[in-house]
């Protein structure tokens, strides 16, 4: 364990409550290269903090500690919140939360809520040791679920656009940075994929735009409805 873990993450707590206390305009992000810029590359490595993160192995002790920060929005469980305001975070593969950190922390997906909170770990590696810990939660199969009203519909959209890179389980893809989407909240999916089809998150796949930018918005919802519904045993409670 590092040494003094506790005392580190009590000068953190209380830079962050005074971080916090702050006038907005003291606690806005940089402004880095997104989906608007024409050189703009998903999930490029440029030897910054990501990179660094990602060579070092988790402490999943130290990352339990350095998670109750975030337990006050997404829950000691990591299950978030089903009206969507805060997503499910447990069974998440580490690299994928190590991109958005990294990705909020350096202005490329902007997340004015989230902003104090990302810039408030110590250090790279504690950015490894949270997402390891986060990795070891079981993903709860009672998240918020969509109305169920369009599922044939939602899961033809997801067998034919979806399913190559998020998997039958909604499982994703750790070597490709692609998320788990069990027992994600159908509320906040909905939210990202209006946000990914409009290029408001500007740190989205291109890949992914292109194909969900097409979607009506009966078809944006059915998808989601059907992933809200997707379990994956293997991490689940």
């Amino acid at each position: 364990m590092r040494f003094p873990i506790r005392m580190e993450r009590l000068a953190t707590t209380l830079a962050l409550a005074a971080l916090v206390a702050l006038p907005a305009a003291a606690q806005v992000a940089p402004k880095g290269k997104g989906i608007e810029s024409d050189d703009y590359e998903w999930n490029k490595m440029e030897g910054g903090e990501k990179e660094l993160a990602l060579t070092l192995e988790g402490d999943i002790e130290n990352g339990e500690e350095a998670y109750e920060i975030c337990s006050g929005c997404h829950l000691p469980s990591g299950a978030g919140r089903p009206d969507g305001t805060f997503p499910q975070l447990a069974g998440q593969h580490p690299n994928v939360i190590i991109k958005q950190m990294a990705d909020i922390r350096a202005g490329r997906r902007d997340n004015p809520i989230m902003y104090p909170f990302a810039i408030s770990l110590i250090d790279q590696q504690e950015l490894a040791d949270v997402s390891a810990y986060i990795q070891t939660l079981p993903i709860p199969t009672d998240n918020g679920k969509g109305p169920g009203t369009n599922l044939e519909l939602g899961k033809e959209l997801y067998d034919r656009d979806c399913v190559s890179c998020h998997g039958d389980k909604g499982e994703g893809d750790a070597a490709k940075f692609y998320p788990v989407l069990a027992g994600q909240h159908y509320k906040y999916m909905l939210r990202q994929i209006h946000e990914i089809a409009t290029k408001k998150r500007r740190n989205a796949n291109p890949d992914m735009v292109k194909i969900v930018e097409k979607y009506t918005e009966e078809e944006q919802d059915a998808v989601v409805d059907y992933m809200s519904r997707l379990t994956w045993p293997e991490r689940s409670k």
